[in-house]
C-alpha cells in the first residue's frame, strides 16, 4: 500500500511475505462482501493466520521477535487497509448491481401481469371513515397549512407550550406579518367547523398532519383523525360509548375493553388517555380482554375556551373530541413493525402490505 515504505517491506522474511502476498491476492480476487468477509477473517481473526503468527512471538529471541513483529504489523496494517479499499469497491459494485436490477421505467405501460395495491394507509383512513359514518359522522377537511391562531391559540393551547417551539413544529415564513405552520394536528378542523355550523355537530377529520421527529414509531409527516361532538347533552358516557364501539368495530375483536386514564390536553377539560386490552406475553403483542393495556388515543369533553374560539356558546352546548394515529392503528391491526415503511415507496413492500382494490378485510364492515 501506498502508506507503507519500500524499504520496510524488503525486511520482511521470505516466508511472511509469501503470506503477505496470498492474502492480497485473494483480497484483489474477491468479487462479492461474503468472499472478502472471509478473507478478512482468516487472516485477521482470531484463529487467522496472522494471528496465529503473533502468537508464536513469545518463543523467539529477543532480537527476532522484535524483527518479525515488526515485519507482522506492517502486514497488518497493509490488509487491514487493502481490505477496507475492496470492502467500499465490492460495495459500490453491489449498489450499482442492484440498482439496475431494481430500476423501473416509470414512463412504460402497466404490464399485464403487474397488479397494483391500496397503501395500507388509505385502507385505514376507509375503514375508520366507513365505520364512524354508520355512527352518523360526517368527513371535515382543513389545510395542511395553518396560522398559529387555528395550530394553537384556538386549541387553548398556551403561548409558552412546547408544541409552538421550532424543535416540535415546523414553521413556514410569515404571511400577512403572522406566523405560519405545517399542522401539528387535525384539531384546527374543529375550529373551522364550528366557525362555519352550529350544532349539532358530529364530524371526523382524517388528515396528513406534521411535526420534528423521525425514528422506528416517529416520521415527520403521519397522519391523525380527530373526532368532534358537539349538542347540549352529549357527555363522557357517549364518548367512551362511542370509541368502544369504533375500536371493536375497526379490530374486530367484540369483547375489546377500553379504558379512560385521566390525563391533560390543553383543548379538553376533562381529559383522559384511552387505552384498549391486550397481551404481551412471550414478547409478543396481541389484542383483545387478556388483562393487560395498550395506549391507543386520547380523549375529552371540549374546553369552553375552545368552543368561544369557534363561536359556540359554551353556556349552552358541550361535546367531546378525540383523535388517534392512522399509522399506529394500522400497525397494531396488520402486523407493520416500522412506521417509516410506511413513506419508503418500495413496491416489494406495498405488494406485501398491500391491499387488493375493492377488498375489504375487515368482516365487520361487510353488508
Amino acid at each position: 500500500m501506498q502508506n507503507i515504505s519500500a524499504t520496510v517491506l524488503t525486511d520482511i522474511p521470505d516466508s511472511l511475505d509469501a503470506l503477505r502476498q496470498e492474502i492480497l491476492t485473494a483480497i484483489d480476487a474477491a468479487q462479492d462482501a461474503a468472499s472478502i468477509e472471509e478473507i478478512r477473517v482468516s487472516a485477521l481473526g482470531k484463529k487467522g493466520r496472522l494471528t496465529e503468527q503473533m502468537k508464536t512471538l513469545g518463543t523467539l529471541p529477543p532480537d527476532e521477535r522484535k524483527e518479525k513483529g515488526a515485519a507482522l504489523n506492517v502486514i497488518k496494517d497493509e490488509v487491514a487497509a487493502k481490505l477496507a479499499v475492496r470492502q467500499k469497491e465490492i460495495a459500490g459494485f453491489e449498489m450499482q448491481k442492484r440498482l439496475e436490477q431494481e430500476r423501473v421505467d416509470v414512463t412504460l405501460s402497466v404490464r399485464p401481469q403487474s397488479e397494483g395495491r391500496i397503501h395500507p394507509i388509505t385502507q385505514t383512513i376507509e375503514e375508520i371513515v366507513t365505520i364512524f359514518a354508520s355512527m352518523g359522522f360526517a368527513v371535515a377537511k382543513g389545510p395542511d397549512i395553518e396560522s398559529d391562531y387555528y395550530n394553537f391559540t384556538a386549541l387553548n393551547i398556551p403561548p409558552d407550550h412546547p408544541a409552538r417551539q421550532m424543535q416540535s413544529s415546523f414553521y413556514l415564513p410569515e404571511q400577512d406579518g403572522k406566523p405560519v405552520v405545517l399542522r401539528t394536528q387535525t384539531s384546527p378542523v374543529q375550529i373551522r367547523t364550528m366557525q362555519k355550523q352550529k350544532p349539532p355537530i358530529r364530524i371526523i377529520a382524517p388528515g396528513r398532519t406534521y411535526r420534528v421527529d423521525y425514528d422506528m414509531t416517529h416520521t415527520p409527516m403521519f397522519h391523525q383523525f380527530e373526532g368532534l361532538v358537539l349538542d347540549e347533552v352529549t357527555h363522557m358516557g357517549h364518548l367512551k360509548g362511542c370509541l368502544l364501539d369504533f375500536l371493536r368495530a375497526f379490530f374486530g375483536i367484540a369483547d375489546l375493553p377500553i379504558r379512560f386514564r385521566p390525563s391533560y390536553f390543553p383543548f379538553t377539560e376533562p381529559s383522559a388517555e384511552v387505552d384498549i386490552g391486550c397481551s404481551r406475553k412471550n414478547g409478543e403483542l396481541k389484542l383483545g380482554n387478556y388483562g393487560d393495556w395498550l395506549e391507543i388515543g386520547g380523549c375529552g369533553m371540549v374546553h369552553p375556551n375552545v368552543l368561544k374560539h369557534g363561536g359556540i356558546d359554551a353556556e349552552q352546548y358541550q361535546g367531546f373530541a378525540f383523535g388517534m394515529g392512522v399509522e399506529r392503528l394500522a400497525m397494531l391491526k396488520y402486523g407493520i413493525p416500522d412506521l417509516r415503511t410506511f413513506f419508503e415507496a418500495d413496491t416489494r413492500w406495498l405488494k406485501h402490505y398491500g391491499f387488493v382494490p375493492l377488498d375489504i378485510p375487515n368482516p365487520a364492515l361487510k353488508g
